[in-house]
């Protein structure tokens, strides 16, 4: 039976493959020091998308038909092969499919060297071959983008430390001593409020801040205010938040992380958040600098993206062009709200709008890495189930 004419696979079925092969990809990955043991052990926000993404790579050198598909694990030696299509793919995932499915052949037609360099890309290592072929930003960008919805679902968080323990465990090693994975899922939100309802502005946001609180703090609660502001002017993601709570969950702290970076970092990079205080980058603790740099670092980047996008939309007006292209940070927006098969159901063939590299991609996969990161804080993991009840509220 071809691949397209199986009926509908269950998304259990998807799941379970899907953590087997990243088992064995986060494995690999460790035998080629793509990933060290102790990077594997630590269980860094970035891993929380590398793995996966990883494991999308290796499905892609995996694939052997037309159009793309992945072969699955057999429950036995004799039980019939099976295949993960676009034809038996659960909804759930076909946005997923397709966009991994349309770098399969690029990823296929790329020398075994540059296809070294891809997974050293997406692991977050230079490439060996300079320079670098501009193409493999784009399918990392792409990869990592699908990685980043993955790593979004609560049935990935609740299994992911036993996949990076296996990989772990995998190949033993000139020591005795066991490492253990450190990761722990994020909070669960469940969309359900509180008996009180909170009121509706940055200043009134459920916050415990003071002038005298810590940095950390200081950072913690201007983003939640920011937060409260973004769900309350955009109706998307109030609706959001009823239809798929977790899905807004992350889109909202995606939106604040964008609001702060754009409207509360000053040219030096000084954070202006909650009660008007102000924190610069040499002032923030040792733990927290590379967080406050990243978020400072991409309000500086949407500006420049508004700044090119606005110059290139005038030239395509002077030159006559009827309707202008979609400004790039429209398009980063509609990704965080929509995830990376929203932007999938646009056109993929106008160079216009997708660069090669996918810097669009690219923007957007920061904003929600620096995401993802937050959850690994502890402060933050202490007040975000709380601050999403309250923020609950707003939604209803």
């Amino acid at each position: 039976m071809s691949p397209q004419e199986e009926d509908k696979l269950s998304e259990t079925d998807v799941q379970d493959s899907f953590h087997s092969y990243l088992k064995s990809s986060l494995t690999q990955a460790k035998i080629e020091r793509l990933l060290e043991p102790e990077i594997l052990a630590s269980a860094e926000a970035d891993l929380m998308i590398t793995g996966p993404a990883l494991c999308l790579y290796f499905a892609a050198l995996r694939s052997t038909t037309i159009p793309p598909s992945v072969p699955l694990p057999r429950g036995s030696r004799s039980a019939p092969p099976r295949y993960l299509s676009e034809a038996n793919c659960p909804p759930a995932f076909l946005s997923f499919f397709r966009v991994w499915a349309s770098n399969v052949h690029r990823i296929q037609g790329l020398d075994p060297s540059l296809q070294h360099d891809l997974a050293r890309i997406i692991c977050g290592l230079d490439p060996l071959i300079k320079p670098s072929d501009p193409s493999l930003s784009g399918i990392a960008a792409d990869l990592r983008a699908v990685a980043i919805e993955i790593s979004q679902r609560r049935t990935f968080q609740d299994r992911y430390a036993s996949d990076l323990q296996a990989a772990l465990d995998a190949g033993g090693g000139s020591s005795n001593l066991k490492v253990k994975a450190s990761f722990v899922p994020p909070p669960i939100y469940d969309g359900s409020g509180p008996s009180s309802p909170s009121k509706k502005s940055r200043s009134h946001s459920p916050t415990l801040f003071s002038p005298e609180s810590p940095a950390i703090e200081f950072i913690r609660e201007t983003l939640y205010a920011a937060l409260a502001d973004v769900l309350e002017r955009m109706p998307s993601l109030r609706r959001l938040l009823k239809r798929d709570p977790p899905r807004a969950y992350f889109a909202c702290t995606a939106f604040a992380i964008l609001d702060v970076a754009s409207t509360a970092v000053t040219p030096d990079g000084t954070i202006v958040g909650i009660l008007g205080r102000e924190l610069s980058l040499p002032e923030c603790p040792d733990e927290l600098k590379p967080f406050m740099a990243e978020l400072v670092s991409i309000g500086r980047s949407a500006r420049q993206m508004t700044e090119e996008d606005d110059l290139y939309i005038a030239q395509c007006l002077q030159g006559g062009e009827e309707e202008p292209p979609e400004p790039r940070l429209e398009r980063v927006k509609k990704m965080l709200e929509g995830g990376i098969g929203y932007d999938r159901t646009q056109s993929d063939d106008d160079s216009d709008r997708r660069s090669v590299e996918g810097r669009a991609v690219v923007f957007t996969n920061r904003i929600n890495a620096l995401g993802l990161g937050i959850l690994q804080i502890k402060t933050f993991r202490e007040r975000q189930a709380e601050v999403f009840k309250i923020l609950g509220v707003i939604g209803d």
